[in-house]
Formats: C-alpha cells, structure tokens, sequence
C-alpha cells in the first residue's frame, strides 16, 4: 500500500471555518472544496508544512494565526488511486482576519459554519478531517 503524507488545515475566524475550492490546475480533486492542504516533504514536521501551506494558499502569515488544535492523523483510502492511502494530519488555527490572496491551486473560498459542510461537494472524507478537530 502507497501512502502520501498530507497536511489539511482549517483556518477559523469568529464561528466559521475557510474552506477552499481546488482549481482546475491541480492534479488531483480538481474543483472539489477542502480545507488547506499539501504534501509533506522528507522528514519536515506537519505543523510546518502547515504553516506554509497557509501562506502559500492564502496569503496569510505566520503572525495573524494561532494553532488551536492538532488533530490525530487519519487515514484515508484514495478513490482516485489503487492501493494508496492519504495519511491526513489535520489542523485547526485561528485567524485574526477573513480577508484572503488565493494563489493557483484554489479558484474560491468560503467562510462557512461548520454544519454547512455538507452543503458543498468536497474532497473525500473532509467530514472526517475536520471531526478530529472539534
């Protein structure tokens, strides 16, 4: 069984979550809402990978957010992939503030409430992610 490492990260800002839709340019789960999210490179430590990914996605830095929440990893089965496996260490961090620069790889966001997740069509077993953190 293959596995990637990934990071899915939640940014939240009052009662509501950010979430992302993922662009037509990337490679995989094109057009489909996420949290934030990238691959883990060599030995670097998820919550780093995660800070990156939140400056890089949406142009926030290191010093307008806090972590409030490391999630256990989870382990998700790829639809798009035989035998591979997401290995998905998830985060939750507080933003002090709503307004965003998406870069390439996200062609929309959105300020959601938590139970409006299910309203939008999103990368496999997000639902799951996000339950490890609240």
């Amino acid at each position: 069984m293959h596995k990637t490492k990934i990071v899915t990260t939640f940014l939240t800002n009052s009662d509501k979550i950010l979430l992302l839709k993922r662009s037509k340019k990337v490679k995989s789960m094109k057009n489909l809402w996420a949290g934030i999210s990238g691959m883990i490179e060599g030995d670097e430590k998820p919550v780093e990978r995660a800070k990156i990914e939140i400056y890089e996605e949406v142009g926030i830095g290191e010093s307008s957010i806090k972590l409030i929440k490391e999630g256990e990893m989870i382990l998700i089965e790829s639809p798009q992939y035989d035998n591979h496996q997401w290995e998905v260490y998830p985060f939750l961090f507080s933003c002090n503030k709503r307004e965003i620069k998406l870069n390439w790889e996200n062609s929309d966001s959105k300020w959601i409430h938590v139970n409006e997740l299910n309203n939008f069509i999103t990368v496999p077993s997000l639902d799951k992610v996000l339950t490890r953190l609240f």
